[in-house]
């Protein structure tokens, strides 16, 4: 069976029907999804595999049967470590039935169809007794049903559930019990990702200072989480303001209540600033003990472990608060059944709080990276220099990017008369608290429109002399999916001036060849896991790369993903915003010498924009320090990353000398096709 799948082409910004086989939605989930690097996880393997033989051995030295319930088996890595460990059998639970059917047949495959029962159903549905599902009740719970936050996929609700419906009191868990950590950081770089800070315009008639609506100043902003790999932010970017403390536990052989709650403690902050960020990770005994241990903490001082399923949160406190040493303070964690957040107070007596929500609309249109990219007071810098080159006192302006502060930079720089083209409520609505709150709801002219639908009314009917764009657009996803500013140029072609400027004039697509020192786990085959044959679930993974996603590049944001570079950066694609887009497609090939010794895992790509002839903005590289080829990148935005096949395939060739690609830009798609060959 086929489906129209409605989509909005981000480039090209039509409406487009595709039609899409019955399986696009499950190879998309499989081809996006952290198996792999979960099984490339030794640490985690390892810990639950000890977990587990230690279990199932109290179990079977209190003459039971040890009878194991594994909740989310995904490919049955932890029923088969049960089995071997001697269970006497196992119910492994898995709600995706693409999944559940590979469980079968990797269980299968390693001989352990007689004591291992896969069930594709969610855990809440399971029926146990005679006719049931599960025979009788289990006295060993093995799950991992754990996010970055802990609970985020819903670990509470399906305890709750396995306690009273599936498990005997007082059984074994693994993992024995989670507990939560917490630590209190000021941290000007984070807080950037929440705040948007006053912008200082230097401007012929004196210094403006654009400041955000107070509606945001005091918004607790989006409640989701915000994880990142903690061990690739510099010390240099943030300052701790207490020690790390203990925030709360959950023990997982006993009932758990998932039921919304809080958790209280005392500190004393070591040293006086101001509190911004709370830094959160968490760890989980697999064993009563608390002998076999895996954390997630950060590891600065030691040998790093690297995951990228399980990571480290960092969460916003509602408001700003001066702290100084020694003073008495008490943090508070609040939960419901899926998320966590904090808020910091002086008296204990304070009500508990509520979930934050965003009531200033700003969180919901700008993210958190688009956040620190508004605060780079470097990149605005390059905007402002580059306007005062083009705009003169008759300019008439027309901004065309998503919530961008471009249209004040304009105004306050001199431009006659400034329209701004937004195309969404929400960002008609920002920009509309945003332009009062400078007192220029008069000055600059909110226009919501498709750039398609746009009349010369909406204009006054006037004629653009400067077209500005950052650009920037909520839609995009990969580096030049920003196009769309090229495609929106050309449907307001009738409305510029016969001699227009348009800011940025050009574009270019850059690339480069590089080894991540991590990253590449995520797509590499894992073959045996803990003396398990998972073969299956890398044939899986590989059918659904293969069925599309493995021939396109897709996003990461590589500041937390370090690499080298092995060959020099290259431009491959420019693109000339003066002229409107062409009917013909844009195409180039080529190759570049690797100069560097090094595993080629892929290629990374980016955009760079020239605002002017001589001013530009990467998305991208921002330097390539070294011999050793360390990389900087852009840390507002996520580069393309296109892994080789031979890291999906897993046959890393020996020392090649040179790789050629060839890209080609479909124009009337706007989609970009590439092929890299090692030679």
């Amino acid at each position: 069976m086929k489906t129209f799948c409605g989509r909005a082409n981000p480039t090209t910004g039509s409406m487009e029907w595709i039609e899409e086989g019955e399986d696009y939605d499950y190879h998309q989930e499989i081809a996006r999804s952290r198996y792999a690097d979960m099984l490339h996880d030794k640490d985690r393997n390892v810990k639950y595999y000890q977990g587990i033989r230690a279990a199932v051995s109290r179990v079977k030295e209190r003459g039971e049967k040890a009878i194991v319930l594994d909740i989310g088996t995904g490919t049955g890595l932890l029923s088969m470590m049960a089995a071997s460990a001697g269970a006497d059998f196992c119910y492994a639970i898995e709600v995706f039935k693409p999944m559940a059917n590979a469980a079968v047949k990797i269980v299968e495959k390693n001989g352990f169809s007689d004591k291992i029962k896969v069930i594709n159903k969610h855990s809440t549905e399971v029926t146990v007794g005679p006719d049931g599902d599960m025979q009788c009740r289990a006295n060993i719970l093995v799950t991992e049903l754990f996010d970055t936050e802990l609970i985020g996929e819903g670990a509470l609700p399906s305890y709750e559930h396995a306690h009273k419906f599936l498990v005997q009191e007082g059984c074994e868990a693994v993992p024995h019990r989670a507990t939560v950590y917490a630590q209190l950081v000021e941290s000007r770089r984070m807080w950037s990702w929440k705040k948007l800070f006053p912008v200082h315009v230097e401007a012929e008639d004196g210094e403006k200072i654009l400041v955000p609506p107070s509606e945001m100043e005091n918004c607790p902003g989006v409640p989701s989480v915000c994880d990142i790999q903690l061990n690739q932010m510099p010390s240099s970017d943030f300052s701790t303001l207490s020690d790390v403390v203990t925030m709360f536990s959950v023990d997982f052989s006993k009932p758990v209540q998932s039921a919304s709650t809080y958790y209280r403690v005392q500190l004393e902050p070591v040293k006086s600033g101001k509190a911004q960020i709370v830094l959160s990770w968490w760890d989980i005994d697999m064993d009563p003990s608390g002998m076999i241990n895996c954390t997630m903490a950060p590891y600065w001082p030691s040998d790093p472990i690297w995951r990228d399923h399980w990571m480290q949160c960092v969460y916003f406190l509602p408001r700003e608060e001066p702290v100084v040493q020694g003073e008495k303070l008490y943090l508070t964690a609040c939960r419901d059944e899926y998320s966590v957040w904090y808020n910091l107070q002086r008296h204990e007596a304070d009500a508990r709080v509520e979930s934050p929500v965003c009531r200033c609309r700003a969180h919901l249109l700008w993210n958190r990276p688009r956040l620190g990219e508004l605060n780079d007071q470097n990149r605005t810098r390059q905007y402002i220099k580059s306007l005062k080159k083009v705009l003169k006192t008759d300019s008439v302006c027309l901004c065309i990017s998503d919530g961008s502060l471009l249209p004040v930079l304009a105004h306050y720089l001199g431009a006659k008369q400034v329209f701004t083209l937004e195309n969404s409520g929400v960002s008609c609505s920002v920009m509309e608290k945003f332009f009062k709150a400078n007192h220029l709801e008069d000055k600059i002219k909110i226009i919501e429109a498709r750039p398609e639908l746009l009349k010369p009314s909406h204009l006054e009917d006037k004629k653009i002399s400067v077209l500005v764009g950052e650009p920037f657009f909520t839609t995009s996803l990969l580096p030049w999916h920003n196009l769309y500013f090229w495609y929106a140029r050309t449907a307001v072609s009738a409305h510029l001036a016969s001699n227009v400027t348009v800011l940025p004039q050009s574009a270019a697509l850059h690339m480069m060849i590089v080894e991540f020192q991590d990253l590449w786990r995520i797509r590499s085959p894992c073959g045996i896991c803990e003396g398990f044959d998972v073969q299956t679930m890398d044939d899986m993974i590989k059918d659904s790369l293969n069925f599309r996603e493995s021939k396109e590049a897709e996003p990461h944001p590589l500041w937390e993903y370090p690499c080298k570079s092995l060959s020099d950066p290259r431009e491959v694609l420019t693109f000339d915003f003066t002229k409107t887009v062409p009917q013909h497609c844009l195409s180039t090939e080529g190759s570049v010498k690797l100069l560097r010794k090094g595993k080629s895992h892929g290629a990374v790509l980016w955009m760079e924009y020239h605002l002017t002839a001589d001013i530009s903005v990467s998305t991208g590289l921002m330097q390539l320090s070294n011999e050793k080829g360390n990389c900087e990148w852009n840390p507002h935005c996520k580069q393309a990353v296109y892994f080789f096949s031979s890291v999906i395939e897993s046959e890393i060739q020996s020392d090649p000398t040179a790789v050629t690609y060839a890209i080609n830009f479909d124009t009337k798609t706007g989609e970009i096709a590439m092929d890299f060959k090692l030679l």
